[in-house]
């Protein structure tokens, strides 16, 4: 049960992740960026929510111990 519930979540913030960095790259390719400019803004946008899944899994973590 425990390891379906974090395969599940994990999986979550990955599609999370992904639909972020594509919304990112796509806005910024409507405003003019070049295609290496879009995909930077994709990956600086996959990495803050990937960064921040992190933070509220160990302020849960230290709050649940």
């Amino acid at each position: 049960m425990t390891l379906a519930l974090i395969l599940a979540v994990t999986a979550l913030v990955l599609v999370i992740a992904v639909a972020a960095a594509g919304g990112a790259a796509k806005l910024a390719r409507l405003d003019g960026a070049t295609y290496p400019a879009a995909l930077t803004r994709a990956a600086v946008a996959f990495t803050a929510v990937l960064t921040l899944a992190a933070a509220i899994t160990g302020a849960f973590a230290a709050v649940l111990t």
